[in-house]
């Protein structure tokens, strides 16, 4: 005993070919085939989104760092200012990759701060790599490293 009266039919009680339930005459066939590849992509998207940002966070940092240590090193007092701008891509270049060190323009100069100290300076820009290579360096990195310069 199902239930359901003898005289109604298997579709008035739910019950489809192959022992299947539908509430709608048409059904909804398929749909969590559909439902499941349009969630899979958001997933995917958020899941790249968010690891694009952490590749930028960390290529910047890792930019700021070396360029204040090419600054340092640029400031010793036995040292040219300009070779810290070679210093920081040397730098860049053992810490991420070649092609991210490749990527960026560098220059280092001496400049005079408003309280009369003299400055190494290192200036670099670039773009970050993204991670899908089709789309190219989209995202834009500008950093500065500023040490004091020893008096000889």
């Amino acid at each position: 005993m199902t239930g359901h009266p003898p005289s109604a039919s298997p579709a008035r009680r739910g019950n489809l070919k192959g022992g299947r339930c539908s509430t709608s005459p048409g059904g909804e066939r398929g749909s969590a085939v559909v439902d499941f590849v349009l969630v899979s992509l958001l997933i995917v998207t958020l899941l790249l989104a968010v690891l694009q940002v952490a590749v930028y966070v960390h290529v910047r940092n890792v930019v700021t760092a070396s360029a204040q240590a090419g600054a340092r090193y640029a400031a010793n007092a036995d040292v040219d200012p300009a070779a810290g701008a070679p210093r920081t891509v040397e730098v860049v270049a053992r810490a991420t990759s070649v092609q991210t060190a490749e990527g960026l323009d560098c220059t280092s100069a001496e400049e005079v701060d408003a309280s009369g100290l003299t400055l190494v300076v290192v200036r670099c820009t670039g773009a970050v790599p993204s991670l899908l290579a089709t789309l190219g360096n989209l995202l834009p990195l500008e950093v500065t490293g500023r040490a004091v310069k020893e008096v000889a």
